[in-house]
């Protein structure tokens, strides 16, 4: 049975289809496996704007662009469901519930990725909103697999992270009670005591709702997909594709602009990078493997062999090893020769490890740098701004700071071997080893340009105007260092003479 046979005819839920992952998923689904029934995808209306509008829109975004040129009826296929993983039942009416009712397929991709949530907003949407999803999985008797997508960080404090669920780090139905009993101020309070001092509120409700599809598995054919940090596309539909700052992107566009100029982390940390095409690919080829297992399931079950939940780490890292370091390096070197339209200083920056050299640097080259640029704003009748992106950067890398000073290792063995599983016809379209000679500077080169394209809306190409800036910013570069280098060996000067 090929990958697209046993997607014939089947009918899939997807949670997160306005996601990152969740939009890679749909589009490869609906390109690569044409014969495929419904996909139902779970949508909150927006003020102002129906479900089928959202989806509309985001049917006709650039992502979509080659499967609406091959599969051109393939939207008919997509089914808006109204809802919201935050409340009950996911929000979904009865009539819609019966809709669902033959549902074979569920990617449970939804959540909320932002490390600074409240501990009371994280806890609905990541672990109660599993559990909710998974009640009315229970009631779906075609249901073949549901495919719960956690994450490689959903266990912080163990450093070489294995392929299988972690002992509880607080009991999730406790959880779950505490959040519908207090509200977020109270929660907030607790939040780290109760969260065993994990870094932030999303790996521990990610663990949680880890957790729940654990006491689950003998009730339901689910399993737990675990993708590392989610980039841009290597290949398809088109290379560079993204649609958010997250992971090294933003680190790329914030240094691309002039705006990061110091980093607190180690640039010599290996940091796990997924392509998301490759996340998509790996998703369609588990749900192929364990729809192909069904049966060796049940016998193992009816001998009374104890079950283990099937973990996938989506981890890259010990097949194309790259350090932090080296990406910033190309992102430098790329973007001098390809910049961004709107650049506030010449691409650079540094990284150290020294929290001390770090704090005077983001003090004289960010705070000093905002305050400049947001004064010659005022006067220009301009709206100033560098100052507010700069406190938000400040905020984000403070969420982020074990991550940048921390490496994992990640086994990956039952990752590797959903490549053996597609069939030699079909590793050009659900393969991925065949990328694993990765060429980085290629790979982060169409980053950055995707980055121009579909984050900044730019052309991918430089104008002229841009690029003659980028030489004006090198020339001012120059002078401010000599300035700076000759007014501190004036002072050094002068203190020996002293000295003498």
């Amino acid at each position: 049975m090929t990958i697209p046979e046993a997607f014939k005819d089947q009918e899939i839920f997807l949670t997160g289809a306005s996601g990152f992952v969740g939009k890679a998923l749909l589009e490869k689904l609906l390109r690569s496996c044409p014969t495929l029934g419904k996909i139902y995808v779970l949508m909150r209306p927006k003020k102002g704007q129906t479900i089928e509008e959202r989806l509309q829109l985001q049917w006709e975004s650039k992502l979509y662009e080659r499967v609406r040129r091959e599969q051109p009826d393939s939207l008919s296929k997509v089914v808006a469901i109204a809802g919201d993983v935050e409340q009950l039942g996911l929000g979904i009416s009865e009539a819609d519930l019966e809709r669902l009712k033959n549902v074979n397929i569920v990617y449970h991709s939804a959540a909320s990725v932002r490390f600074d949530d409240p501990l009371r907003t994280a806890i609905l949407m990541n672990t109660r909103g599993t559990h909710e999803l998974i009640k009315l999985a229970l009631g779906w008797r075609k249901l073949k697999t549901f495919v719960h997508v956690s994450t490689t960080y959903a266990n912080p404090s163990v450093l070489e992270v294995e392929e299988r669920v972690y002992p509880p780090l607080a009991d999730w139905r406790t959880t779950i009670k505490l959040a519908e009993t207090y509200d977020e101020e109270t929660l907030n309070i607790y939040n780290l005591k109760y969260g065993n001092f994990q870094p932030n509120t999303y790996t521990f409700t990610k663990s949680l709702a880890e957790q729940i599809c654990n006491d689950y598995r003998d009730q339901l054919p689910i399993f737990i997909f675990r993708p590392s940090i989610v980039v841009s596309t290597i290949e398809e539909p088109m290379p560079g594709w993204a649609d958010n700052f997250n992971g090294p992107t933003g680190l790329l566009v914030a240094c691309g602009t002039g705006i990061l100029r110091s980093q607190n982390c180690d640039p010599n940390i290996v940091y796990d990078f997924v392509p998301v095409d490759v996340v998509s690919r790996t998703l369609i080829t588990a749900a192929y493997k364990f729809i192909s297992e069904a049966k060796l399931r049940q016998e193992r079950k009816a001998k009374g062999g104890e079950s283990e939940i099937y973990v996938i780490n989506c981890a890259t890292s010990n097949i194309s090893p790259i350090t932090i370091g080296e990406v910033i390096e190309i992102g430098k070197t790329f973007i001098r020769k390809n910049p961004f339209e709107k650049t506030l200083w010449l691409p650079g920056g540094s990284m150290t490890t020294c929290p001390v050299l770090h704090f005077i640097r983001f003090c004289t080259m960010h705070l000093l740098m905002a305050v400049v640029v947001d004064t010659l704003l005022r006067l220009y009748n301009e709206k100033p701004f560098l100052m507010k992106l700069q406190r938000r950067i400040f905020a984000a890398f403070s969420a982020l700071q074990i991550f940048a000073m921390t490496e994992w290792k990640f086994q990956n063995n039952n990752f590797r071997a959903l490549h053996d599983l597609v069939p030699k016809n079909e590793v050009v379209t659900f393969g991925f080893m065949q990328h694993a000679n990765i060429n980085s500077v290629d790979f982060f080169q169409h980053g950055i340009r995707g980055a121009k394209e579909f984050l900044l809306h730019e052309s991918p190409d430089s104008s002229k105007a841009a690029r003659f800036r980028m030489k004006i910013f090198l020339v001012l570069d120059f002078l401010c260092r000599g300035i700076v280098y000759s007014f501190l060996l004036r002072l050094i000067f002068r203190f020996l003479v002293s000295l003498w």
